[in-house]
């Protein structure tokens, strides 16, 4: 796992420190920082707004009490630590529900017709086409690049500020400029999809 740059560091382990202090200001701006990325992995892992909103809450529950604890003991790794607890709680959840589907199997009627699942799984795979297609559509092509590759390929902060040149400073500011273009593109879609549905 690559370090994280110096500016992101010193920020998390701030945020360590204050939150450890009792600093609620502090929880405050751990949230607001890291929300909208885990927000994002965590939809792409569930292919499910409810589920994915549930693991985000319980995430900065189990993170924050962790934090008011015993804290971290690199928190500079602040970020790797708050993606690989929600990946946990994601893994966790699934195996919980895998545990009950199998109990379940043992006084269940004949299975039901598979359409259901399936409808879901396409469903799952349009909405995931639909991010790659607008993502495709994202316009300057470095929205493009930094959002597929930072969101999609799950590549390191640092190592696409590295290829493009950018300061962990100008990094914040183009994600957050393309992530709010995604967002305009993502809600023309569904607009354009729900009156389509009007119409059929």
């Amino acid at each position: 796992m690559s370090e994280p740059d110096a500016s992101e560091a010193r920020v998390a382990v701030s945020l360590v420190q204050r939150i450890a202090a009792g600093d609620a200001a502090a929880e405050g701006e751990l949230i607001e920082r890291y929300s909208r990325g885990l927000t994002f992995m965590l939809r792409r892992m569930t292919g499910s707004a409810d589920l994915a909103d549930d693991l985000h809450q319980e995430t900065f529950r189990v993170v924050l009490e962790r934090l008011r604890g015993r804290g971290l003991r690199q928190p500079e790794r602040l970020a790797g630590f708050l993606n690989r607890t929600a990946r946990n709680l994601f893994i966790g959840e699934y195996r919980k529900r895998a545990r009950r589907r199998t109990a379940a199997l043992d006084e269940a009627p004949p299975p039901p017709d598979p359409a259901p699942s399936q409808l879901r799984r396409t469903l799952r795979d349009e909405e995931a086409a639909l991010v790659r297609r607008l993502i495709a559509e994202l316009e300057p092509a470095r929205d493009r690049q930094i959002l597929y590759r930072f969101y999609l390929a799950e590549e390191s902060k640092e190592r696409i500020c590295a290829d493009l040149g950018l300061s962990s400073l100008h990094f914040n500011r183009v994600l957050h400029r393309a992530r709010q273009r995604f967002k305009s593109l993502l809600e023309r879609a569904e607009k354009r999809r729900r009156l389509t549905r009007g119409v059929a």
